[in-house]
């Protein structure tokens, strides 16, 4: 059995994968979760919003697989 990991989404994603992550290990619509952080960053000033964002971005890795690259010629 493999154990679920959060992971930014290659994708699903509109910036960094954040949201689309969260959707895809949740299991749910990211789009409602877009919405709610769009909110959280209107309601308390951008910067805090901004500032967690940014934090996510180096704390959530990227899935190991979107690593790969293909070689021709």
């Amino acid at each position: 059995m493999e154990t679920k990991r959060l992971y930014r989404s290659e994708k699903n994603k509109v910036f960094a994968g954040i949201c689309g992550g969260l959707g895809e290990y949740f299991e749910i619509d990211p789009v409602p979760l877009r919405l709610a952080w769009l909110l959280v960053v209107i309601f308390t000033g951008f910067v805090p919003g901004v500032i967690a964002y940014i934090f996510a971005i180096f704390i959530i890795p990227r899935h190991p697989h979107s690593h790969t690259h293909v070689h021709t010629g």
